[in-house]
């Protein structure tokens, strides 16, 4: 017998989303080549050469939370979020760097709204 269903993908519980209000939204991003692997909710900043791991050298504005893995060892166009309530403690930054309040205040400009209330 043929089977009629077949497994698309798999999505794991990583507590990135914290809320319904505001609700997600995303937008197309230009990921800067050179930065390697990044993995979903890793805070972006946009730059010249198109957006960053939020605390890296050539880091600008907190602006969006990426929202898939992708692979930025050269330069790819993903997709990230530019609305939504994330879990704070799920969303990863440049190592040795912690988010800001100008970070949060940044975030906010683009209706993101992070929750500290989640483990």
């Amino acid at each position: 017998m043929r089977e009629l269903m077949n497994k698309a993908g798999e999505i794991g519980q990583d507590n990135l989303i914290a809320g319904v209000f505001p609700p997600a939204e995303f937008t197309g991003v230009k990921i800067a080549a050179g930065q390697g692997a990044l993995r979903r909710g890793t805070v972006l900043a946009e730059s010249d050469a198109g957006c960053v791991g939020l605390g890296t050298e050539t880091t600008g504005k907190a602006a969006y939370i990426l929202s898939d893995d992708v692979d930025a060892t050269e330069e790819v166009g993903t997709t990230a979020y530019r609305a939504g309530n994330f879990n704070t403690k799920a969303l990863i930054v440049a190592e040795g760097y912690e988010l800001t309040e100008a970070d949060r205040d940044s975030l906010r400009k683009y209706r993101i709204v992070l929750n500290d209330n989640m483990q």
